[in-house]
């Protein structure tokens, strides 16, 4: 389907009535069909998610969309348990009518679904208009010097990176493998730096996805933030990163005072504005806000919590360069309910995300 087409449809593949369809087979169709309309009965029963004032409402009528065309994408990781016991195929097809345009891998295996090339991954996801932007692979384990991580076989993932087409591959590892010392992620950002030249000699680009620790601060230097650390000593011609939006704004709950209880103010969207080059791939995952639980906010649903992406993803893609067509967005959750309601929903919200007249 062209991506003219595939626009033009897009509504129609959105609403809740059409949104039900036939997967890959018939066992696959009455199972992901079961489960999603279940979900979508649930959704009818509960309402409008929280988050108002946010942009959470879904606003359909006029003004710019928030979210860029052809840059929706989903971290397959949230759908681990349908690809384990459906395989791709199947997920991919419902993907496609959810208004998917990208994917981000996590492993090449289908579980129970039996075994898959490469080569039949990539063609699969290309049937079904999902272009494989990148995959998480692990950082290192020097225990197993046969692991597949960038550590113990740099060429073997690089080599099956470019064999799945991906413009991007990275690990969602944090930078710890030689401690929490400052000079300890100096030498973890000489390890991302080899790395980094290495893909880029691939056409690829080598990333790293945080979690909320990354923002912590080092044991030697408790006035340094380890993520500054990151940034400053990775080269931005070979290093890229991956913000995860959620984990950042835990971090923002956790790490914005020191051990001494000295300010030290964080905010995940100035990152960007500051280095917009260095993020060209989002993990677009909500929460909600819960000042009892050590994170600070509790995952949910994309469009069910409190981060306001609608402000989000306009002051990304509106005030940094070439920003709607430079940044992937991929929706996650990491234990969702339902994983594929998950998909449906996040993709509704996301393509429902609009500006005012004005802008922001």
């Amino acid at each position: 389907m062209s991506r003219t087409s595939k626009d033009t449809e897009l509504a129609r593949r959105l609403s809740r009535r059409n949104i039900l369809g036939v997967a890959a087979g018939a066992t696959a169709a009455t199972i992901i069909g079961t489960a999603t309309a279940q979900a979508a009965g649930r959704d009818h029963a509960q309402g409008p998610g929280k988050g108002h004032g946010h942009g959470h409402d879904h606003g359909h009528g006029k003004g710019k969309p928030v979210l860029p065309p052809g840059r929706l994408g989903i971290q397959l990781y949230s759908l681990r348990d349908k690809i384990s016991t459906l395989g791709f195929a199947p997920v991919f097809a419902e993907l496609e009518k959810y208004g998917y345009d990208e994917i981000e891998l996590a492993g090449y295996t289908q579980g129970s679904a039996g075994p898959i090339t490469l080569a039949q991954l990539k063609r699969l996801a290309k049937d079904h208009g999902l272009n494989p932007i990148g995959s998480h692979v692990g950082y290192y384990d020097d225990n197993n010097p046969g692991a597949y991580t960038f550590a113990q076989n740099l060429e073997k993932v690089l080599d099956d990176a470019q064999a799945l087409g991906l413009k991007h591959i990275g690990t969602a590892s944090g930078p710890f493998r030689y401690g929490s010392t400052v000079d300890g992620w100096k030498r973890a950002a000489d390890d991302f730096n080899t790395y980094g030249a290495a893909a880029r000699k691939r056409g690829m680009k080598f990333y790293q996805h945080n979690h909320a620790e990354e923002f912590s601060f080092a044991t030697d230097k408790p006035k340094v933030r380890l993520y500054d650390v990151l940034l400053a000593e990775t080269d931005p011609d070979l290093v890229y990163l991956e913000l995860d939006i959620y984990w950042a704004y835990c971090a923002q709950f956790r790490f914005s005072k020191r051990a001494d209880g000295t300010k030290a103010p964080l905010d995940p969207l100035k990152y960007v504005l500051k280095h917009p080059n260095r993020y060209p791939l989002f993990h677009v995952k909500d929460g909600v806000r819960d000042d009892t639980t050590r994170d600070g906010y509790r995952m949910s649903d994309v469009g069910d919590g409190d981060i306001d992406y609608k402000t989000f993803l306009s002051k990304v893609t509106n005030r940094t360069h070439h920003g709607r067509s430079y940044h992937h967005w991929q929706a996650e959750h990491d234990n969702p309910v339902e994983s594929l309601a998950f998909a449906r929903k996040s993709s509704e919200h996301l393509h429902s995300l609009r500006e005012g007249r004005c802008g922001d």
